[in-house]
């Protein structure tokens, strides 16, 4: 079983940056495939960065953040990031964090086996 517990998320005006954070318990954290979701209100949950599991040297984006953000992962602290930079009044979203049971990162929510409580991400024109 593994619990997430996101972190970061506040209020920015565009352009700003902000980093959030994804604590993760388990031994078992290294192996396993890390996303980041988000769901703005009235839209469906989608797909905004994956790593892969272990060594993290795969990651994956969607074209809509691609060259603005950045996700990362510290096997040491069990910690999964997602750095936003030059943020937009469209990234305003709940994010959320996903484990996935596997080490091939998947930008399919259904693919994910646990999620955390999620975040709120507020970006003022």
């Amino acid at each position: 079983q593994v619990q997430l517990v996101e972190s970061g998320g506040g209020l920015v005006q565009a352009g700003g940056s902000l980093r959030l954070s994804c604590a993760a318990s388990g031994r078992t954290f290294s192996r396993y495939a890390m996303g980041w979701f988000r769901q703005a209100p009235g839209k469906e949950r989608e797909f905004v960065a994956a790593i892969r599991g272990w060594s993290g040297d795969s990651t994956y984006y969607a074209d809509s953040v691609k060259g603005r953000f950045t996700i990362s992962r510290d096997g040491a602290k069990n910690t999964v990031y997602l750095q936003m930079n030059s943020l937009k009044p469209e990234d305003t979203a709940v994010y959320y964090c996903a484990a996935r049971s596997s080490v091939g990162a998947r930008t399919t929510a259904a693919e994910y086996d646990y999620w955390g409580q999620g975040t709120q991400v507020t970006v003022s024109s």
